[in-house]
């Protein structure tokens, strides 16, 4: 007998509505896997229903590996654990497709032992697509191509239809290639992931006999995260629900953050449209956070116009007031985060309950180096450290062998990135060559009409390198590193139309950040002390990568972070045209997917959410000085505590406020110029290197360096 008496009236509710369509609209933390797990539970206990008669359906492996656990201990706790075996539709949209097409697959030509193609595939079928069809793979990049044909079959758009909706050029070769990739596809009885919906839905469009085989079959469906969906997903659980109408979709439209997946906020919100006669039950009892992060996350995410309103309430504490910390810039923002959790560390808070959240996967750069050069271990969930980022490496490996003619080892890691046509044989003719004239890799390349034998490919990439080279005492190391991105090709090479891109991009960006620090000098003779640098940042980091059982922090982006819970959050870089991102500041849609964000990175804190933002960023290598984002605006001053860096007491965790005559005295006081000496009450005594009406570049040396600062706040003191 399934026990009930666990669930809350809105839970229990949903549990027991099992005719008829329903959605039940489940806010942040309000239990919505314990009702889907208690549902197949009720459905199998009452008799309703037999276990193969059940479909449910979510979006992950880990999410369905959950509910298929959470059902097993639930039927083997009562006395249905005969039943636990027989439940046999839980799992994934592609995981239930696969499944599907093995058993009908047949009736449209698809062989059961079919394999499923993985992404490095399908660049290698797209790239023998191009040469059938008489193109290049320099020309057309793979992977924008794979990009356009994976957004087709999202929206269940064949080849035929592609080509008649083709306008401009590069989509009607897209169309051309789509067609010959699934040719390829099929002569290798092989299908990618978009094909196992695609294909499925095909499959149930053209025979009504296995449609109507698998809606007598499946009683009751219920789909979990439905504000994820996309088209495809959308209508093969239309198809299959069209009989019974028993189709129950768990979702919350608040949560929504993947439309550039291609996921459609619209399936959700149009349900009732979908299903006139539908009922909507709405879990709003948070079992996670507290009356104040909660109220936070309302106050942001309630702006919204195209949602369904809910508003969380909790049995929960009241909680501590939501912290912003106003930092002078990023480098301060990540050591104000990192001693705060010293604190709490040095108060026995484990570090694994807290997290770090961020918008963009670069803006891990100057919080992992905190970290890092304060002993706190951390890691790094759905991505990667920023210096083992594969661009990263691949463009300090080109700074060093520039710096270094004698490194081989970095040579070889670009000396075909982007792809030159250098192939393994002419490589170790050359190697060998510079090996028999005592001369290094490097210096043979410089000096390359001095030899002779040297290989076309290996000469061309020999003046590149001397263009490099020559340009190392040009120009300061940001433009630098700049410079080396844009000539070596590697842009052009990652700006390829794929998802990834623009992250990768940034990624690069943030690079030019680092080396911005060096503002003093040319490439050349800062060079050696920014590679020394990210040496040392790389070790450290590698001897505790391994740490896989160590308590330590989690650093992630806020997409990475859905589903998560922590009792602490720290949400970084809370600026305007950061967060939200500067892409959706002239997008209505986009801003609401960016509100929703927010809301989704607010709701991951149990019991402390601390928010941060700069006075000014170096952002991409430029100083940048954006408002505080709407979404630290947005929440009611009653339950913020705001700390500014500029507080001359910032231990009473108070805003200091410049009166208008303090204001015009200080500006009319400080009117700097070069070599003049100033202190700084938190960086101390430094030098003007140059100054203007609204800000001053001061060098303070030893570990803090340069600073550009604002006069309006600087609050300087002028020493001579």
């Amino acid at each position: 007998m399934i026990d009930l008496t666990g669930l809350n009236d809105q839970q229990k509710e949903a549990v027991l509505t099992t005719d008829g369509p329903l959605l039940i609209l489940a806010g942040a933390g309000s239990g919505k896997t314990r009702v889907l797990t208690y549902r197949i539970g009720y459905l199998l206990d009452s008799g309703l229903s037999k276990p193969s008669s059940i479909l449910a359906v979510t979006f992950t492996n880990k999410a369905a590996e959950e509910m298929k656990s959470r059902v097993r201990e639930l039927l083997m706790s009562s006395d249905l654990s005969s039943l636990v075996d027989e439940v046999r539709w839980v799992g994934t949209f592609h995981s239930i497709c696969v499944k599907i097409l093995k058993q009908y697959g047949g009736a449209i030509g698809i062989d059961s032992n079919f394999t499923i193609v993985d992404t490095q595939d399908q660049q290698s079928f797209i790239k023998i697509a191009l040469d059938n069809c008489g193109l290049s793979s320099k020309e057309f990049n793979p992977k924008s191509i794979l990009a356009h044909i994976s957004s087709a079959k999202s929206n269940l758009i064949d080849p035929g239809e592609y080509q008649k909706n083709a306008v401009e050029y590069f989509h009607s070769v897209v169309a051309k290639i789509y067609s010959e990739y699934q040719g390829l596809l099929k002569k290798n009885n092989s299908l990618d992931f978009d094909d196992l919906i695609f294909t499925t839905v095909k499959l149930l469009k053209e025979h009504h006999k296995v449609l109507e085989n698998l809606q007598n079959n499946f009683k009751y469906i219920m789909v979990d995260e439905y504000q994820d969906t996309n088209h495809s997903q959308y209508v093969l659980i239309s198809l299959l629900a069209n009989k019974y109408r028993n189709i129950c979709c768990v979702g919350d439209d608040d949560q929504s953050i993947y439309a550039f997946r291609g996921a459609n906020i619209s399936n959700i919100l149009n349900f009732e449209k979908d299903y006139p006669d539908s009922k909507v039950i709405k879990l709003e009892q948070n079992y996670r956070s507290t009356k104040k992060i909660l109220q936070a996350s309302y106050s942001v995410i309630s702006k919204n116009v195209k949602r369904k309103d809910k508003k969380l309430w909790t049995q929960n504490e009241e909680g501590d007031d939501v912290v912003i910390y106003k930092s002078y810039d990023e480098v301060d923002e990540a050591n104000w985060v990192v001693s705060k959790i010293k604190e709490m560390r040095d108060r026995s808070v484990k570090l694994s309950s807290i997290a770090v959240l961020y918008r963009t996967n670069s803006q891990s750069r100057s919080i992992e180096e905190s970290f890092l050069k304060s002993a706190i271990p951390y890691r790094i969930v759905g991505g990667l450290r920023f210096y083992e980022r594969k661009e990263i490496k691949d463009i300090i490996a080109y700074l060093r062998f520039v710096y270094n003619p004698n490194d081989v080892t970095s040579m070889i890691r670009v000396v075909n990135v982007p792809r030159r046509g250098i192939g393994d044989k002419s490589l170790e003719k050359a190697l060998a060559l510079s090996n028999s004239l005592g001369v290094s890799f490097g210096e043979m390349l410089l000096s390359q009409e001095s030899f002779v034998g040297i290989p076309d490919k290996v000469l061309e990439f020999g003046l590149l390198y001397k263009d490099l080279v020559v340009n190392l005492s040009k120009m300061c190391l940001k433009d630098y590193i700049e410079f080396v991105i844009e000539r070596t090709g590697y842009l052009k090479m990652l700006d390829d139309g794929s998802l990834e891109s623009p992250m990768r991009i940034e990624n690069l960006k943030e690079l030019i950040t680092v080396g911005s620090k060096y503002s003093t000098g040319t490439a050349k003779q800062n060079l050696g002390d920014f590679l020394e640098e990210v040496s040392l940042l790389e070790g450290v980091g590698e001897q505790r990568s391994d740490r896989q059982n160590e308590d330590c922090v989690t650093l992630m982006t806020i997409h990475s972070s859905k589903g998560l819970e922590f009792d602490i959050v720290f949400l970084v870089g809370m600026e305007e045209n950061l967060f939200p991102h500067s892409n959706a500041i002239i997008s209505e849609s986009e801003m609401e997917e960016e509100r929703r964000l927010a809301y989704v990175a607010i709701t991951r804190a149990k019991k402390k959410l601390f928010m941060t933002c700069v006075h000014q960023r170096r952002y991409f290598g430029k100083i940048q000085r954006n408002s505080v984002s709407r979404f630290i605006t947005d929440i009611n001053p009653s339950i913020v505590k705001i700390i500014d860096f500029y507080d001359s007491d910032i231990e009473n965790e108070e805003v200091s406020v410049i009166s208008d005559k303090e204001e015009s005295q200080f500006s009319k006081k400080f009117i700097l110029k070069p070599g003049q000496k100033v202190r700084h009450s938190y960086f101390g005594v430094g030098v003007v290197i140059k100054s203007d009406f609204e800000s001053v570049t001061i060098d303070f040396g030893g570990d803090i360096g340069n600073k550009d600062l604002i006069l309006e706040y600087a609050k300087l003191e002028l020493l001579d």
